[in-house]
């Protein structure tokens, strides 16, 4: 530990060795005219102070081009995932399998993404629009394979589910991009919110998945056109990753403008320091049981007198609802960087969520689940964009894209091992016109619930050790990255001053 502190200070020295070059520079009063030639034409934004950033570097409006692509894949990447679970029992039917089978189609998805976790690093490594053009090339492969495995006489289960596989391979190019992209085109005051909006524009598309499928598959016959129609919105989202920018002409801040430690350098570091091991459970445990709880949401709830039009109103509150959540917390964390506070207080409202799941369903009444899931998605939308650009801060100078891409590896991991186990726990009664319903009706997963909210609450400890000295997680307190542009802006500050008294 002290070692890594040490190396990170000296990367601190070297930084502000820089920056105190680019001041010197910047004073002169002949550089000085050409600084604000510069920024008349820059293709800047407003920002609500003069800082380093806004004076030296530049951002670009051409970075919301590449941030909608990412945005846009996400949604049509997780809208694939789910394509089947709403209308779970619905394709059962048409393919002539269980339901298991059908579970299976989003379990081998999210396996998916730890066989490309190593092709994933690599990529973003070299920069995020070589991610992005794989993914969609995948996206469009696995789509329109899947449909053709669909359309065949009577579906072939063979063919949908390498479909749904190679669409699972492109996942984590996109999954894993918002943390390197938002480093190489955002400023510390816009980090998280592109970070957020990029990132929860995954489980969007699962949103519109359970909210749209089953109004398009009312029947087993159905299902071609539905698995059809998302592959042609998928392959119009995909055609405009071939024309994106690759990187800004110029760096937006102090830190984007620093090189990266070599790709083993990074990960070294990475799996050296303490708090990433703190932030890597809860964030894997948590996105595993959302996406097992997305997956299994129809049949949570349909033993108990539920229907799949309910059902998929549900897991679309448990979206759209998280998705506003963040769409309000993420400005203000940009401002405030309170990620310690964010993390200590949405932790445990996620595992009391968990717990309190348990019974909503017996309730056989829409508020208790429509509830319960609108302030889980809240807490979790709210946490992801926190931990991921905490997790940046304090493992600074290692190169972003790392530790986001383990930690997505590990949530799609768990999700898929969480849903065998789930499925496994769930009651093997037959579900039947004339069967008798109750607290434990035949099929119901009262016991997947239960063992999902005790793993929920066990994990919670942990996040809340961060930052925390008498435990040997002081260095959790330590905000790396911003700490270069903070002081990349104060000393650029004194320097416009000092230039504008030279002349």
């Amino acid at each position: 530990m002290h070692d890594l502190t040490n190396k990170s200070s000296k990367a601190l020295q070297q930084t502000e060795h820089i920056e105190r070059s680019t001041t010197a520079h910047v004073s002169s009063p002949s550089s000085s005219s050409a600084r604000h030639d510069g920024v008349a034409r820059a293709e800047g934004e407003h920002h609500h102070r003069l800082s380093y950033s806004h004076t030296h570097y530049r951002v670009y409006k051409r970075r919301w081009f590449g941030l909608l692509q990412i945005i846009l894949l996400n949604i049509v990447v997780s809208w694939g995932w789910l394509i089947f679970a709403p209308v779970s029992t619905t394709s059962a039917e048409y393919f002539n399998v269980s339901e298991t089978a059908i579970n299976w189609l989003s379990t081998a998805f999210l396996f998916s993404f730890i066989v490309m976790t190593p092709v994933v690093i690599w990529t973003l490594n070299r920069g995020p629009k070589g991610a992005i053009i794989t993914a969609s090339i995948l996206i469009l492969l696995g789509n329109w394979i899947r449909y053709a495995g669909t359309r065949a006489s009577g579906g072939n289960y063979g063919v949908v589910m390498f479909g749904q596989i190679l669409t699972g391979l492109a996942q984590p190019f996109v999954l894993s991009a918002p943390t390197r992209y938002s480093d190489l085109w955002f400023t510390e005051s816009g980090r998280i919110s592109a970070t957020a909006v990029a990132s929860l524009a995954n489980p969007l598309g699962g949103a519109l998945g359970q909210l749209i499928d089953p109004f398009w598959a009312n029947s087993p016959s159905d299902i071609p056109n539905m698995v059809l129609y998302v592959s042609i919105i998928s392959t119009l989202a995909c055609v405009p990753s071939f024309f994106i920018p690759s990187a800004p002409p110029t760096p937006p801040s102090a830190s984007s403008s620093m090189r990266k430690p070599p790709l083993r350098e990074s990960i070294r570091l990475l799996f050296h320091h303490p708090s990433f091991y703190l932030i890597l459970l809860p964030f894997s445990v948590y996105v595993g049981f959302f996406n097992a709880f997305s997956s299994l949401l129809n049949q949570i709830l349909y033993p108990y007198g539920y229907n799949e039009t309910s059902a998929g109103i549900c897991g679309a509150l448990l979206i759209l609802v998280g998705l506003v959540s963040a769409a309000i917390t993420s400005p203000i964390l940009d401002r405030t960087h309170s990620y310690l506070l964010g993390i200590r207080i949405l932790v445990p409202i996620i595992a009391v969520s968990y717990l309190a799941f348990i019974w909503a369903p017996q309730t056989r009444d829409l508020a208790a689940p429509y509830i319960l899931a609108s302030l889980l998605g809240a807490a979790s939308f709210s946490l992801v964009p926190i931990a991921l650009e905490y997790l940046v801060e304090v493992t600074y100078p290692a190169s972003p894209e790392i530790g986001s891409t383990v930690c997505w590896a590990g949530g799609q991991l768990l999700g898929g091992i969480f849903i065998v186990i789930m499925n496994a726990l769930k009651d093997g009664t037959a579900i039947t016109a004339g069967t008798k319903l109750g607290d434990r009706p035949a099929g119901n997963m009262h016991r997947a619930l239960v063992f999902e909210a005790v793993i929920a609450c066990v994990v919670v400890p942990f996040p809340l050790m961060l930052g925390v000295k008498r435990l040997g997680f002081g260095e959790g307190k330590i905000k790396g990255r911003l700490t270069v542009d903070v002081r990349a802006e104060d000393e650029g500050i004194r320097g416009v001053d000092g230039g504008a008294v030279a002349h």
